[in-house]
């Protein structure tokens, strides 16, 4: 259904993807690791920002990392409501693949960012 699709704010450019990195702070799973920095300042951010990074290590074609980029966007279209309207904070997230995965392990995929989203949910509720 399209109440339950959230449109992506994407990060683009190399500095939105450092400034996510140099934060430091990270969840991982046995196919991804999210990273993820926080802002309180309402003024800079007005959505929760996505990024998604698969290495040329991960999966030589770039059919298969274009795979897996595109099965990480539509998973996070469905489950980025766990990260949106957090307090006031405003969240970047990076996701990285670390192993390669194909469509038989999409349920597994979606398990795990849901619970990494969870993880990172409850993360920003403490601080």
């Amino acid at each position: 259904p399209k109440s339950t699709m959230s449109n992506l704010v994407m990060l683009r450019k190399t500095d939105e993807f450092s400034s996510v990195f140099s934060f430091r702070r990270r969840f991982s799973s046995a196919f991804l690791v999210v990273h993820y920095a926080f802002d309180n300042s309402p003024d800079v951010l007005t959505q929760t920002r996505v990024g998604f990074v698969v290495a040329k290590k991960v999966a030589k074609l770039a059919v298969d990392r274009n795979y897996m980029r595109r099965v990480l966007r539509a998973i996070c279209r469905q489950e980025l409501h766990l990260l949106t309207h957090v307090g006031l904070r405003h969240v970047s997230v990076v996701i990285q693949v670390q192993k390669p995965f194909k469509n038989s392990d999409f349920l597994t995929i979606k398990q795990e960012l849901a619970n990494l989203f969870v993880k990172i949910q409850n993360k920003l509720m403490v601080e």
